[in-house]
């Protein structure tokens, strides 16, 4: 095994279920809305083998994740995979896969906690058999919520040890892993620099994909290339104090919380320009910053989905290589506007009711309080939206209005918020 003492760069949603890659708080489901999934679900099982010995295994892009099916133990699951995770399988427990033979202990960007492990004897992700050794385990906890996080069905997350007998290459243009055998050598690959990157891995981070992303004063930060945090990128309040990007004692605006597998933890967004990320010009982007110390010394925070779905990736443990080709053109989503809210589907009122209001943002503003029952928005019944429509209709073009019908104590409210850009400024 990789270590067993595993990093897991990912958040809990606010309910405490389960493993869903970083999330803010926000509403919760009780009727997701369907959607199609960008890949049919039975072609998970076959898996291609290529003229050079490479075998293809497809996967699915659900929501703000990458999603694969594998056989364990005899048990078919999915799972949503995370370069950010250096041990085999975290599962629900609810799914039985074997006795508890022991525990391991994880690690996060607040602490770190134990969980019970089940032998891993036997695995395969696709038609490709996995080898496995005696002292591979699947962590087991309580988890249910990861489907209606990426919006295909899930029973947990699969790491980076899954693949470490391969050159592995997450094709995220054409929705598969391609398995290549370890004589399949990146480095003799010759980047362009401007699609094409081939970025060397610092000698630190053993259970993680450390590399390097640079300021345009040329301040540098290690991140962890981590396909399970959702969030564009992810690092700490005293990472940007080290590197001249925040004074220190400033107080950031637009407060959340997001919540880790060991706790809650204080964030802010930020945006930043005029990055190199992994080597990759990077003109704007808003990352999510953790308001506490980093846990580690070993790297300052993880470059997460929204930064990685724009690349074909290849990575090379042995040879300590990463291919990266940018298939989209872009590095970034424009940012969007958020009315700053969260709420919680409460099934005893059968009603969202607002949890969080972000201070100074634009429901404070417009008078909504934590505590107010949300009947309905932009005129529709807000039980028929679901947690998928709900946190859609949060967000939308700068100062657009999003208009909500409120009950107070019992006094129906009617409130228009107008969207405004919830993140901060770097400091000059």
């Amino acid at each position: 095994m990789m270590s067993n003492a595993c990093n897991v760069g990912d958040f809990y949603p606010r309910s405490g279920f389960g493993m869903m890659g970083l999330c803010e708080t926000g509403p919760f489901p009780v009727r997701p809305k369907p959607r199609k999934a960008m890949l049919v679900p039975a072609l998970l099982a076959v898996s291609v083998v290529s003229q050079s010995g490479a075998v293809e295994v497809p996967f699915i892009i659900g929501d703000n994740a990458i999603v694969a099916e594998a056989v364990i133990n005899g048990k078919k699951v999915s799972c949503m995979f995370d370069t950010g995770f250096s041990g085999t399988f975290v599962l629900n427990d609810n799914i039985n896969i074997g006795k508890p033979s022991g525990t391991m202990t994880l690690r996060d960007f607040v602490g770190s906690f134990e969980a019970t492990t089940v032998p891993l004897k036997t695995l395969s992700i696709g038609k490709q058999k996995i080898n496995t050794t005696e002292d591979m385990a699947v962590v087991q906890q309580p988890g249910g919520s990861q489907s209606l996080s990426y919006n295909t069905h899930a029973n947990g997350i699969m790491g980076m040890e899954v693949m470490q007998d391969f050159v592995l290459e997450i094709n995220v243009q054409r929705s598969c892993f391609v398995l290549h055998p370890r004589t399949y050598d990146i480095t003799k690959k010759v980047p362009d620099n401007k699609r094409t990157f081939l970025v060397k891995m610092l000698p630190k981070g053993v259970n993680s994909i450390e590399l390097t992303t640079e300021t345009k004063e040329g301040k540098k930060l290690t991140l962890a290339l981590d396909t399970g945090n959702s969030f564009y990128a992810t690092t700490h309040k005293d990472v940007l104090e080290r590197i001249g990007l925040w004074t220190p004692g400033r107080k950031p605006q637009f407060m959340s919380q997001s919540f880790v597998a060991s706790g809650a933890v204080d964030a802010w967004n930020l945006e930043l320009k005029d990055l190199k990320i992994f080597g990759v010009p990077t003109p704007q982007s808003v990352w999510n910053i953790i308001d506490r110390p980093s846990s580690s010394s070993d790297h300052d925070g993880t470059v997460g989905f929204q930064f990685l779905k724009n690349f074909n990736m290849v990575i090379d443990i042995k040879r300590r290589r990463v291919w990266l080709e940018n298939f989209t053109g872009k590095t970034a989503e424009p940012p969007k506007a958020s009315a700053g809210l969260q709420a919680w589907y409460y099934a005893e009122y059968q009603r969202y009711i607002v949890t969080n209001v972000t201070p100074s943002g634009p429901a404070e503003k417009a008078g909504i309080r934590p505590g107010d029952m949300i009947l309905g928005i932009n005129g529709e019944d807000a039980l028929n939206i679901g947690y998928r429509g709900f946190a859609e209709k949060m967000e939308g073009e700068l100062d657009s209005v999003v208009k909500f019908a409120i009950s107070r104590r019992g006094v129906l409210q009617n409130f228009e918020v107008k969207r405004a850009y919830l993140f901060n400024q770097p400091s000059p």
